[in-house]
């Protein structure tokens, strides 16, 4: 088996330790070498350059942001950001996001074993993911060919479904005269697609209910920056929040989303519970309300991303007279989670991300007539 050979620079010994165990019980990964500083690192990559480096921000000697803009420059290398969960940490990985890094997990908590494997699943999939990326962004050393968009081989528990946090649609479908409501999911690449994606929507279009693959914290300072950007108004969404026209709501790190029916409308609902298809918050779960609450009023987009989440829940919707598709292969950064619905005809089609804001408006043009 070709292993992801994996660099960790860390300036805690105990960091680069936890690290190492988790990503070592993955037969897919080897821990090529750890450090505990930018310059430390750069003398390892001279001798071997790694598939994968995972990237602490707050380094001695200079900083991670600093070592991620020459790495970038000089030997282009997939990064996946280990932050912390303050602001500040929020703030500089969606500034390493910005710099090309593939994607930000936030550092792991292993107070418990549910804390331990619901990390290590984080962990795993992210350097998966991060390997796969680098296939599409350009960068000079691609992890040889695999199969994926599979989900990783290494699976320490079972993978849960969407029945872990709700029931599968009757077959009673919801009222008539619903208004319409987009539900979108995304994961790797998908910071990046939604930053050129939402800033094209007009003020107007139904309203969106998004999930986004990111740690908890990581999401109220995203969806801030995203506002600033966009006519629509962006925000984290809080438990009971109306979603409205003109308005995206993004599910808070670390919590699932659901939308329910509420009168002649919805609402969200924040919830905890275990990891759906390895993620929480989870686009199956998001999918599979959004198919209950609205059934035809909804319209169902799965974009870049690696793994299968969501896949199963746009069926769901279309199933339920939604209107799905999903994000294309050659604008996808990872095409796990669209390239999986496509397989399970969970879409008619699949566009490229510039084309999305057209479907979206003909979507909102054709409930409005």
């Amino acid at each position: 088996m070709n292993q992801i050979r994996v660099l960790i620079v860390d300036d805690s010994a105990a960091a680069r330790r936890a690290l190492s165990d988790l990503l070592s019980e993955d037969p897919g990964i080897a821990v090529a070498a750890t450090a505990a500083d930018p310059f430390d690192a750069a003398a390892r990559m001279r001798t071997a350059l790694p598939d994968v480096i995972l990237l602490d921000l707050e380094l001695p000697r200079m900083d991670g942001l600093t070592f991620l803009g020459k790495i970038m420059a000089q030997h282009p290398v997939p990064v996946v950001i280990c932050s912390s969960h303050s602001e500040a940490g929020s703030r500089a990985a969606l500034r390493a996001l910005e710099m090309g890094a593939c994607d930000v997990i936030g550092k792991p908590r292993l107070g418990s074993a549910e804390n331990r494997h619901e990390a290590q699943i984080r962990l795993t999939d992210a350097v998966r993911a991060a390997a796969e990326a680098s296939r599409t962004r350009g960068f000079g050393n691609p992890v040889r060919a695999r199969p994926v968009p599979q989900p990783a081989p290494f699976s320490p528990a079972p993978k849960l479904t969407a029945d872990a946090i709700l029931p599968p649609p009757r077959a009673a479908k919801p009222p008539r005269g619903l208004p319409p409501v987009i539900a979108l999911g995304a994961s790797t690449g998908g910071t990046e697609a939604l930053a050129r994606l939402l800033p094209r929507l007009a003020p107007t279009i139904p309203p969106l209910v998004i999930v986004l693959h990111m740690p908890e914290k990581f999401t109220a300072t995203y969806a801030r920056r995203l506002d600033a950007t966009c006519k629509l108004r962006v925000q984290e969404a809080a438990n009971g929040d109306r979603p409205g026209p003109g308005t995206a709501l993004l599910a808070p790190g670390d919590r699932h989303m659901l939308l329910r029916r509420q009168g002649a409308g919805y609402r969200v609902e924040i919830a905890d519970g275990p990891c759906v298809a390895r993620h929480r918050p989870s686009v199956d779960v998001l999918f599979r309300s959004t198919a209950i609450a609205a059934g035809p009023a909804g319209l169902g987009i799965l974009m870049t991303g690696m793994g299968d989440d969501g896949a199963r829940g746009l069926l769901e919707m279309l199933e339920a007279g939604a209107d799905t598709l999903v994000q294309d292969e050659e604008s996808s950064v990872v095409w796990g989670m669209p390239g999986e619905a496509m397989r399970l005809g969970a879409a008619d089609r699949a566009v490229p991300l510039d084309t999305i804001p057209a479907e979206i408006a003909r979507f909102a043009a054709k409930v409005a007539a």
